[in-house]
């Protein structure tokens, strides 16, 4: 039996608007020259990727949800739907949410998907709007939860969840919160760290409702100068079609240009920022382009930052 669970998105929106339109007021009334703030074409480019993923993500639930509604038929297990195995289910989310965010930002495949949420340059509430039309790569990360017998739209409402709670996070409006807030859960400075493009906060604060897995796992990163949004490599568009598809036309680009199969390999499924070390060491010396260093294949992992490539 499906569970009956509401559509927090749905209730969200009237909630989603009133924020915005405080926002915007609060930055008319009070300006901050330090502040990245607004641009209409920014604004609306990302309310328009928002709206595009709300029609592709129903074109890929359709074989999603047969894939999980296979999974759940096959497992003996279940997982009943009450108060408290709803609040286990969304921290056992929240935990799965965190390997799939990181997950796409270090596999090169998955972030031409997620970069499309940090291409503006701005950071607003808006900018948490800004979504994947492509976001089919994101399921894979949720299986063990189905196969532990949690009922797929149990997990839809966790999802649903997690993303109504990240709406806030996207904001400069707010300073840091008391240490407890700070400590356990995402907030907007943790979050303004994620969407900074400054190499030392790279590959940081992955959480979505919580934090404390990027302090577990190694990813935290403290709010300490002030962020610079975008990616290191900007791509200087509000054409929703190129802000959806441009690093899929760059990895394309990089395999036709790539030399052997291995480097192909490395091209999709090796960090954003990757090169084979003859070509990363070939650059050594050479004049500075972009606005990023290249990853080489001996590199740290987790600190990739090719054009087109931030946090």
């Amino acid at each position: 039996m499906e569970p009956n669970l509401p559509d927090v998105v749905l209730w969200s929106i009237p909630a989603f608007v009133l924020l915005t339109v405080i926002e915007m007021v609060s930055y008319r009334l009070h300006p901050d020259e330090d502040a990245a703030g607004y641009e209409t074409k920014d604004a609306a480019t990302s309310v328009t990727m928002g709206l595009g993923s709300l029609g592709f993500d129903l074109l890929w639930k359709i074989p999603i949800l047969a894939i999980y509604m296979g999974v759940y038929e096959l497992t003996p297990l279940r997982v009943p739907v009450v108060w408290w195995t709803v609040l286990l289910m969304l921290l056992a989310q929240d935990f799965f949410y965190y390997w799939s965010h990181r997950g796409h930002h270090v596999i090169r495949i998955l972030w031409a998907c997620h970069v499309v949420h940090h291409s503006s340059e701005k950071f607003n509430l808006t900018t948490a709007l800004r979504q994947p039309w492509t976001s089919a790569t994101v399921w894979p990360f949720y299986l063990p939860l189905i196969a532990c017998g949690v009922h797929p739209a149990a997990l839809a409402f966790c999802q649903s969840a997690n993303l109504v709670y990240q709406f806030w996070v996207h904001t400069e409006r707010v300073g840091k919160l008391p240490r407890p807030f700070e400590y356990v859960l995402n907030t907007p400075s943790h979050h303004r760290v994620h969407h900074a493009s400054q190499g030392g906060y790279l590959d940081r604060n992955y959480g979505g409702i919580l934090i404390i897995w990027d302090r577990m796992f190694g990813s935290f990163a403290a709010e300490v100068e002030r962020p610079v949004y975008g990616l290191t490599k900007n791509i200087s568009t509000h054409n929703p079609l190129r802000v959806a598809t441009h690093e899929y036309a760059a990895i394309a680009r990089d395999v036709r240009a790539a030399d052997t199969w291995s480097e192909r390999a490395g091209r999709v499924f090796r960090g954003p920022g990757w090169q084979p070390a003859a070509k990363a060491d070939a650059k050594v010396g050479a004049p500075a382009h972009g606005s990023g260093p290249v990853q080489a294949a001996v590199s740290v992992p987790d600190q990739a930052s090719a054009p087109e490539r931030a946090l």
